[in-house]
């Protein structure tokens, strides 16, 4: 055991006094971080209200809309005639066309109809004086041969009575509305309903097996065109999920994207060299234009397109201007300070040559610095393209647009999820095509 005596410890603390006679920023600095950090959680707290608002939230809808993300439902509408007749009617745009014979709908001998809910443990059965609602184990009539309807025994849970009509919630599986002189049935299913064909297509309800045998050497539907090219019209003009729309505007968005880039990298690639100070040797130069690509960039991309949707209209046009401003200040930016950061010795090695500027920057600046311009100029290519579909939701064209009409309505919610899942898919592509490219560029290996 080694005994350190006063002199050995003056002179260990003299030489590494900062071990022994700490600030008090480094004694306290991670509690007074954690402290700050903690009072402003509850200031946040305080500003925005959170109790209120998460009581306040409709937690419910969330529920709702991804249930519709993935499903689809059936509204038959069921009239109790005078003569006693039950007459069945279907919305005007239903999923099942305009002749529709499910087969989870039956006319039962003694002239009621009963619909399959969700398989046998979920049915309504309709009938002139009484509607039997079966569900969660129970069968509950409910009586409509008077004024109102009125259920027969206890009310359960699921049910609830109104002056006029009687809901029955079956959950996900769709729900009842019950009058006296009509039943409204909503059933709902899993997936995208008529999602290749709609119910104004040649092909609309026939299985797989007859539409290929149909399309590959089946008799001509319609003498002046082919069933392949009648095939791919009826896809791509589907009234419902309108293919040849959304895909149209998906490539806009992406030739959003891309002319916005490139047009703010050829524009800041000439700039950058006049911004940076060891490059261009003029203060006020270098000032004027950093602070130049500081103001495209401070205003936000979505500002840019409002502005140019009310000088041009809306469309790509705007969407594509909106990008090129934004990208001319980042990119000059980020052009400029890669060229500020780089290794001066081949530029003064290649100077003391007596090559003309030109050439200096040709091969003393241009070999350091293309690569790392080539990654940043592809990864805003990349972000770009997620930026274009926000501002096309003002106007600026493209998928945004189709997007924001489709959330606007509150009822095609699985045109929304269809929309999306495009742009998850264009922006994967993208962001590994991109990366790929950064890491060939950079000579380093992709993870």
């Amino acid at each position: 055991m080694t005994v350190i005596d006063a002199n050995r410890m003056h002179e260990i603390e003299t030489r590494y006094p900062e071990y022994f006679h700490r600030s008090f920023r480094q004694r306290f600095g991670g509690l007074m971080i954690l402290i700050a950090t903690l009072l402003y959680s509850l200031y946040a707290v305080w500003f925005f209200d959170l109790p209120k608002l998460f009581a306040e939230a409709h937690w419910e809808r969330v529920g709702i809309y991804l249930s519709q993300w993935v499903s689809y439902d059936v509204q038959p509408e069921f009239r109790i005639e005078d003569d006693g007749s039950i007459d069945i009617r279907y919305p005007r745009f239903s999923p099942l066309g305009d002749n529709p014979h499910p087969d989870w709908l039956v006319n039962n001998p003694d002239g009621s109809i009963t619909v399959s809910i969700s398989g046998t443990s979920r049915s309504v059965t309709v009938s002139k004086s009484e509607t039997i609602v079966t569900a969660h184990g129970v069968s509950v009539p409910v009586d409509v041969s008077s004024g109102a309807p009125k259920v027969v025994g206890p009310v359960p849970g699921w049910m609830t009575v109104y002056d006029d009509n009687v809901l029955a919630d079956l959950g996900f599986a769709g729900n009842v509305s019950i009058s006296v002189d009509r039943v409204k049935i909503r059933k709902r299913f899993i997936g995208w309903a008529n999602f290749i064909f709609d119910t104004q297509s040649s092909f609309f309800d026939k299985p797989v097996r007859e539409v290929v045998s149909l399309i590959v050497s089946g008799p001509r539907i319609k003498p002046d065109q082919s069933n392949l090219s009648l095939a791919f019209d009826d896809i791509w003009n589907n009234s419902e999920w309108q293919h040849g729309d959304v895909w149209t505007k998906l490539f806009q968005t992406i030739v959003m994207a891309f002319l916005g880039t490139l047009l703010g990298s050829l524009t800041a690639f000439p700039l950058a060299f006049l911004a940076a100070r060891n490059i261009t040797p003029n203060r006020l130069l270098n000032q004027i234009l950093k602070r130049f690509f500081d103001f495209l960039r401070s205003v936000d991309m979505l500002i840019w397109a409002l502005f140019l949707t009310r000088a041009f209209g809306p469309g790509p046009l705007a969407g594509s201007g909106a990008i090129f401003l934004t990208e001319t200040g980042t990119l000059g930016k980020l052009y400029s300070e890669g060229l500020e950061n780089i290794d001066n010795k081949p530029r003064e090695g290649i100077k003391s040559t007596g090559a003309q500027t030109v050439l200096v920057h040709r091969y003393g600046i241009m070999p350091q610095i293309v690569p790392v311009f080539v990654s940043q100029t592809l990864y805003q290519w990349e972000s770009n393209v997620r930026g274009a579909t926000i501002i096309g939701a003002v106007g600026a064209g493209g998928i945004g647009l189709k997007l924001w009409e489709a959330m606007r309505t509150n009822a095609n919610w699985e045109n929304v999820a269809y929309m999306v899942i495009l742009i998850l898919i264009v922006v994967f592509i993208f962001d590994t095509a991109s990366n790929a490219l950064r890491h060939r560029l950079m000579g380093t290996k992709a993870h």
